[in-house]
């Protein structure tokens, strides 16, 4: 009678619950190569960069927010809670929540109103429909700071050719300064904003809409319903996820809007488009004082924190009921 062999393939562990999990490695494999130091050596070069360039500079901050640390002198040791008290008592402090505050609902109201409505247009797979799709887009390719360089010249009333177009087509008498007043620096940086990123949210919001099945709206249809009740009931249901992480990215961006504001207006007329990022660069590199700056981070940090965690919240319970 025949003799069998034995068999050397290890025997697979078996989970509490009796299924199968993966074998152990057979007798003479190395360790580096089974599955799991694979997926370790994959996932090491991305926890260094997270490690290097995230954890250990917050962390850096987190200590310079406590201590008394000039720009010039470096750690003179602790004085917590003082860099956070003279934070909020900055002259500036208020008026600079209150106005990135204004910035962030007016960019997200109309940047997401004009992105959605581009979409919707662009929907189609019609003659055309990719050219505007590309037109759209082109802008977000550009650079932020480019962008607030070439429209500081457009909105230039000496050199630009915005105020003397209007002033050749007689709307205006004297050459326009777009960013002479608050209002006006406000509405002529929103526009820039506006153009610059509308293309970019359009092709979040058209890829979302894209996923919705046609069967839907063909049903829809055919049971009566006008594009309007179809817009209220089943495109704006549908596209939950994607209105959710264009309103995550655009009121993020804004919170923390700085380019556009520093060569646009350098945070005037009259400190009156100083936003809180402008605030912690004058703070770090104007007053020389990165204990205060590095606590106005902190501040800034915690309330990013809080709204994307308020926002993840109503998405899960929009998504349960």
């Amino acid at each position: 009678m025949p003799v069998k062999a034995p068999n050397r393939t290890a025997p697979a562990h078996r989970s509490p619950t009796g299924r199968e999990a993966h074998p152990r490695p057979a007798p003479g494999r190395k360790w580096w190569t089974s599955r799991k130091a694979q997926g370790l050596a994959y996932a090491t070069p991305t926890a260094v960069f997270v490690t290097v360039f995230f954890l250990l500079p917050l962390l850096l901050v987190g200590q310079m927010s406590l201590s008394d640390w000039p720009l010039l002198a470096g750690d003179r040791g602790l004085n917590a809670p003082e860099n956070y008290t003279d934070a909020t008592d900055t002259t500036l402090f208020w008026p600079a929540v209150r106005f990135t505050l204004l910035y962030t609902v007016i960019v997200t109201v109309v940047l997401l109103g004009l992105a959605l409505l581009l979409a919707l247009l662009v929907q189609e797979s019609r003659p055309g429909a990719g050219f505007f799709r590309t037109v759209y887009f082109l802008p977000s390719a550009l650079g932020l700071a480019s962008a607030s360089l070439l429209f500081w010249g457009l909105y230039s009333p000496t050199t630009g050719p915005l105020s003397s177009v209007l002033e050749k087509l007689g709307l205006v008498d004297d050459p326009v300064s777009f960013l002479g007043t608050p209002t006006s620096a406000l509405l002529s940086t929103v526009f820039l904003i506006v153009w610059k990123f509308a293309g970019f949210y359009m092709l979040i919001l058209l890829v979302g809409l894209q996923r919705i099945p046609h069967e839907v709206f063909e049903a829809a249809r055919m049971d009566g319903a006008s594009r309007s009740q179809i817009f209220r009931s089943i495109t704006l249901p549908l596209l939950r996820p994607s209105i959710a992480l264009t309103l995550l990215l655009c009121v993020t961006g804004s919170l923390l809007a700085f380019d556009q504001f520093f060569v646009l207006t350098k945070g005037g007329p009259d400190n009156s488009t100083v936003t809180v990022v402008q605030l912690i660069y004058r703070e770090a590199f104007q007053r020389m004082n990165l204990g205060t700056a590095a606590a106005l981070s902190v501040l800034v940090l915690g309330v990013l924190l809080l709204l994307n965690a308020v926002q993840f919240r109503g998405l899960r319970r929009a998504d349960e009921s």
